[in-house]
């Protein structure tokens, strides 16, 4: 069954701020869940690159306070936290992760919101032992994703299992990204790391799109086509 658990979260929040915990996971527990996985994304907003996706487990009987204090919603941290977690899980022996990608091409050719479905089927695919039960940060649920699901509105900033995947998911795709500036540069991908910024879309206009630029996005199509009515690719991004 699934169901969505974002409109309560208020209730398991108080007095206990925007800080992960393991209050979904235990809950799911008491349900009957032995393995309960978190999954996020990151990458549905930039104007290159893949869209990313991962999936983490943590066994809480083996996971350390330490460990546990460096977990949050990888939006709060920085570049150097962010790393600093991604390492410490994998090192714990505490995280089970995997992670799933969707392409460029796959986002210009079935939208955004498609290819991150497609990422998060593609990560837990990528799971040796498939959980029982996902949390999933948002209040979607992809189709077809073959496991049973719960989704948490704002989940990285409450629970440990999904703050864990968004800190995977967002250390493996700007590790990505900052590769890839070494062979397109001017671009800026080793900060921005693809997304908006100034920068990019400076360097965009005057050096053009690259083979890893979303066509389909509007900064990138209007450089393409700079003829092409601002209707027209509203409508071309709402597809």
């Amino acid at each position: 069954m699934i169901r969505a658990i974002g409109d309560i979260a208020a209730l398991y929040s108080i007095g206990l701020g925007e800080m992960p915990s393991f209050r979904y996971e235990l809950r799911c527990a008491e349900a009957g869940a032995l393995r309960i996985a978190g999954i996020d994304e990151v990458g549905r907003g930039p104007l290159a690159g893949p869209v990313v996706a991962a999936i983490a487990i943590i066994d809480r009987a083996v996971a350390k306070r330490k460990l546990l204090r460096l977990i949050d919603d990888s939006k709060k941290l920085t570049l150097e936290e962010r790393e600093e977690a991604h390492e410490a899980m994998l090192a714990s022996g505490a995280v089970r992760y995997a992670v799933g990608e969707a392409s460029v091409d796959e986002i210009d050719s079935i939208n955004i919101l498609q290819a991150t479905f497609l990422a998060m089927r593609r990560a837990l695919q990528g799971m040796a032992e498939q959980p029982d039960l996902v949390l999933i940060d948002g209040n979607q649920v992809p189709p077809e994703l073959g496991c049973r699901a719960e989704t948490i509105v704002g989940g990285d900033a409450r629970s440990y299992s999904i703050a864990a995947a968004s800190i995977i998911a967002k250390v493996t795709r700007d590790r990505y990204m900052r590769g890839l500036a070494a062979s397109f540069p001017g671009y800026g991908w080793e900060t921005n790391v693809g997304y908006a910024r100034p920068d990019h879309i400076a360097a965009l206009n005057r050096l053009g799109p690259t083979a890893h630029h979303r066509r389909s996005f509007a900064p990138v199509r209007m450089v393409l086509e700079p003829g092409l009515p601002l209707e027209e690719v509203a409508v071309e991004l709402l597809r």
